[in-house]
């Protein structure tokens, strides 16, 4: 798909509904008595994928576009799948629906594309493991597929290595079944959706600085969940509206969670103008309405506990970093190379074709602002926030841009392409 600089961006978007939330929704309204509700829920690939395994396991889903309504049985509802759970490319379905199936009576295997048969899953069977749970590798390599057979679980304190809400998720969904008090510790607090949409649902989760502790309950009932718009899509907008010259661009309605405004805080340090509007509360998220405005930038370092808070918009952040006064510096955030693709090489090796002056390390990228960037051809290794990130770099690059295999979007924001261009002129 190609792509060429434009004069501004202009107009208000209403992003799609978070990809975090609407995966947790599906997967607890199925566990919980009665019907659930899910509005603005997020018609992609990875979000499709979680309903098509909790469906194949007699959950009876009805999606009608903007509004997914589920019949929940119970914690011990679920019947055993006819089939492999595919789980596509999503690795939130993959960690997290493994926290639930370790306890059922029944035996099931998860597989998904090539991309999730790389990606680590050793994260989470070791601690499921320690639960007494029989999750194995099939292939023995960490990764999916997996083969797991229900057993009976047993609580425990787990120290996660990684910031991860993948795997803190699955040892919470996992607890709700143990003999008792389950809690995790991570080296810095990672999103905390799951622990906000267990408690909506009548679980008993605390959180206490970075550790999070799961009391097990009788049952969770259904609720009416009202998904916002998700920030990790609204960053390559709020990204556009500041690099692109007279621009002003209205995000409406989107997740402004603490555990995921990395992304807003990063871009205010570097002196963007963002105003966050018309503030609310639902299910104990909170959104707002986030104005954007052509800004001049400076270069700051990130790392260190804002680094779980935004580690999906890094790529976008990077191509912000190129239109920045002075040298951006990321780091601790080695989590990069494990996602859909090796995101700080595929940045690093994108961004050099287009002229950036950016330096890989082990653990991020150094990238020194000012140089003008050029239209080149981009890799995206099917990884839809490395496609939306070099879209956005387009908008102010010299000749056309090719992104190959765009389409990839479709995994989180099926209208992406469409809503850039009704602001570009």
């Amino acid at each position: 798909m190609e792509f060429n600089k434009v004069k501004n961006i202009n107009g208000q978007v209403t992003i799609p509904g978070d990809k975090s939330i609407s995966h947790r929704a599906v997967m607890i309204g199925s566990i919980a008595k009665g019907t659930t509700e899910i509005h603005n829920f997020l018609q992609g690939a990875d979000c499709l994928a979680t309903i098509d395994c909790f469906q194949k396991m007699g959950i009876e889903i009805t999606n009608n576009t903007n509004t997914v309504t589920i019949k929940g049985k119970g914690l011990h509802g679920l019947t055993k799948p006819a089939s492999i759970l595919d789980v596509g490319n999503s690795g939130t379905t993959t960690r997290l629906i493994s926290g639930i199936l370790v306890a059922q009576d029944f035996n099931v295997r998860l597989n998904g594309d090539a991309s999730i048969q790389t990606r680590p899953m050793g994260r989470i069977i070791e601690p499921l493991s320690l639960m007494g749970a029989n999750i194995k590798s099939v292939n023995d390599d960490g990764c999916a597929p997996l083969e797991i057979t229900g057993s009976p679980l047993k609580a425990i304190h787990y120290n996660s290595k990684v910031a991860s809400a993948q795997v803190k998720s699955s040892i919470l969904l996992a607890g709700l079944y143990a003999d008792g008090i389950t809690s995790v510790t991570e080296p810095y607090l990672s999103r905390n959706h799951s622990e906000l949409m267990l408690n909506a649902y009548g679980a008993n989760v605390t959180s206490n600085n970075t550790t999070a502790t799961i009391t097990p309950v009788a049952e969770l009932f259904a609720q009416k969940i009202d998904v916002p718009g998700d920030i990790s899509s609204a960053a390559y907008f709020i990204v556009a509206g500041l690099i692109v010259p007279n621009s002003e661009i209205l995000i409406k309605n989107v997740g402004i969670n603490p555990t995921r405004d990395g992304i807003i805080r990063v871009c205010q340090s570097m002196g963007a103008h963002i105003e966050i509007m018309n503030q609310k509360q639902s299910g104990g998220e909170t959104s707002a309405d986030i104005l954007v405005k052509s800004s001049s930038l400076k270069g700051i370092t990130i790392g260190g506990a804002i680094i779980p808070t935004l580690i999906d918009e890094i790529p976008v952040i990077a191509v912000l970093a190129c239109f920045a006064e002075g040298q951006t510096i990321i780091k601790d955030a080695a989590e990069l190379k494990v996602k859909e693709s090796n995101r700080i090489d595929t940045v690093a090796n994108n961004l050099k074709n287009m002229g950036a002056d950016i330096t890989p390390t082990e653990d991020g990228m150094i990238i020194n602002g000012g140089q003008s960037l050029n239209g080149a051809v981009i890799e995206s290794h099917l990884d839809h926030r490395i496609a939306m990130a070099f879209a956005i770099a387009s908008l102010v690059s010299e000749g056309t841009t090719t992104i190959n295999d765009a389409e990839c979007v479709d995994i989180s924001y099926p209208q992406f392409y469409h809503d850039l261009k009704r602001l570009s002129k």
